[in-house]
């Protein structure tokens, strides 16, 4: 498992509009789950100790942030087949587990993954009410293994990011980026 960082965000990129499903087969297009004030896509997975760690903390900001206006996806592109753990019956567990209140929908060919250039689990982008990139960066400054005082004292970038971003239309010019697990790409 390598560690890997997100690039800086590319402030004012457009969305890349998708079509997925979740794993019950339900079609989702990108454009209309954004809220009015924008739009939170999450690549994450199911095996990652990263997404594990953030998981709940992940499930109670996009409900925060959906509370703001937001909407919130979570989209799986790693390589199921070869990686058991992220097939979609498991992503059904998962999103129930820690409660999510947002679609996670699997990327079968991996193109959306790749158009993003999303580089790890969990990958952040959220944007603005224009469909306008203004963050790529961290959850939070908590990692695997933080301790409960630690998670409680949190600085949580993302849903700061966000509120910022409904407050403005702008994100934070100073970003910290995501770290994770790569995506497992189909050789």
């Amino acid at each position: 498992m390598a560690l890997l960082q997100t690039p800086i965000c590319d402030f004012g990129a457009d969305f890349l509009d998708f079509e997925l499903k979740d794993p019950d087969g339900v079609v989702y297009k990108g454009a209309e789950l954004a809220g009015p004030n924008g739009l939170l896509v999450a690549f994450i997975c199911n095996h990652c100790p990263y997404v594990i760690a953030i998981a709940d903390r992940l499930a109670a900001d996009a409900k925060l942030a959906q509370v703001q206006g937001f909407g919130v996806v979570a989209i799986m592109s790693n390589d199921y087949h070869t990686y058991s753990a992220d097939n979609p019956e498991n992503m059904k567990l998962f999103a129930e587990k820690y409660g999510f209140t947002f679609p996670y929908l699997v990327d079968e060919t991996q193109q959306v993954g790749r158009d993003y250039d999303a580089v790890c689990t969990p990958d952040f982008f959220a944007y603005n009410g224009a469909l306008k990139l203004q963050y790529r960066g961290r959850l939070d400054d908590c990692r695997p293994g933080a301790s409960a005082d630690q998670i409680a004292n949190r600085s949580p970038d993302l849903l700061d990011a966000m509120r910022l971003i409904a407050e403005t239309g702008d994100g934070p010019q100073d970003q910290i980026a995501s770290a994770g697990c790569s995506i497992k790409w189909r050789m």
